[in-house]
């Protein structure tokens, strides 16, 4: 049994390694600033081992790591809309805060760091089966964002503190903090509420994809594995066989939801197209995927036909973000000696 810090432990990843961890019979100690309620860790509190702190990682303390075995940092701003709704505070978040962490965490003694970075670091990839080393074209403040922490934390690993990172794929399937902007996610909404899907720019960009489950199990396996494995690594999370083209991934949706239509949308503000190897992690780590976006868009299907998930705005990250940004004026404008009423 070891206790892991797991910082963003309430988002769309996080929540389910947090289940993953306990089920494996971890402590963990969530970090997490709960945005989007402390409700999604509910069905995770009968589980023994659980600690939720409140906290945002810009301001966390050294007090929140020590003790720990490893710190898996998930936390961030997690998608190029919604970083670019205020750069500034991107940057803080998701650069500023990984930053904090580590340096908290290495204060503290914890001698494992993992660090949630994103294949979309790879952009606009000019040939195909990018691996660990290949250049890097980021074509968003997010993937900077990533790119910058990830230099950052290789320079903090030293004998005493192994740092790795692990660049997932594009997330798909359930989780306790359901997300609907994520391509398998949303188009599976879509043809199950409206039986119509956008294809946006012609369909040919090319997306890797990974179940949330398997990035889950991806952390584990950097857990469990030899220090000289992991330390000073990068891995990409997914598997060759789940790169595919927008289209492709449109028609595996309409094959779970006939009667679906297909509409083309000639341009695509999204510019990114990778086709990403990963080789290395199931090389290094005996690593491989369980689960298929066949069983993804399933699962995904099911749950929305049972009532099992919510279609709402705290499912649209940037719409969630600009919600709260305009509650907030509001409230600033209409409250009176610092109360609404």
């Amino acid at each position: 049994m070891k206790t892991i810090v797991v910082t963003g432990g309430g988002g769309y990843i996080g929540s389910v390694l947090t289940e993953t961890l306990l089920r494996e019979g971890h402590r963990v100690r969530v970090l997490d600033r709960l945005f989007f309620g402390r409700s999604i860790l509910a069905k995770l509190e009968h589980l023994p081992g659980l600690e939720v702190v409140k906290e945002d990682v810009r301001f966390a303390t050294r007090e929140t790591f020590e003790g720990a075995d490893a710190v898996m940092d998930l936390a961030g701003i997690s998608n190029d809309p919604a970083c670019d709704l205020d750069p500034k505070v991107t940057e803080e978040v998701n650069l500023g805060g990984p930053r904090r962490v580590a340096q908290l965490a290495k204060e503290a003694g914890v001698p494992r760091y993992v660090y949630s970075s994103s294949c979309s670091i790879y952009g606009h990839g000019q040939s195909d089966r990018l691996d660990e080393g290949s250049q890097k074209a980021p074509v968003s403040l997010y993937a900077k964002t990533k790119i910058e922490a990830e230099q950052h934390l290789n320079g903090l690993a030293d004998d005493n503190f192994c740092v790795t990172i692990l660049r997932n794929a594009t997330a798909y399937g359930l989780s306790h903090r359901m997300r609907f902007d994520l391509i398998i996610n949303i188009m599976t909404l879509y043809a199950h509420r409206d039986r119509r899907i956008f294809v946006l720019g012609g369909g040919k960009q090319w997306r890797p994809l990974v179940h949330v489950r398997d990035i889950a199990k991806a952390f584990l396996a950097v857990l469990d594995a030899p220090r000289e494995k992991v330390a000073g690594e990068a891995f990409n999370v997914g598997s060759n066989e789940q790169n595919y083209q927008v289209c492709q991934i449109a028609q595996m949706v309409r094959d779970v939801v006939p009667n679906t239509n297909l509409e083309i949308v000639p341009d695509d503000p999204d510019k990114r197209t990778y086709n990403v190897s990963f080789d290395k992690i199931g090389r290094v780590l005996d690593f491989r995927v369980d689960k298929t976006p066949y069983e993804g868009i399933v699962e995904i299907r099911q749950a929305l036909e049972r009532g099992e998930v919510e279609d709402s705005i705290r499912t649209r990250t940037v719409n969630y973000y600009r919600y709260l940004l305009d509650a907030e004026a509001l409230l600033r404008e209409v409250s009176y000696n610092g109360r609404v009423f």
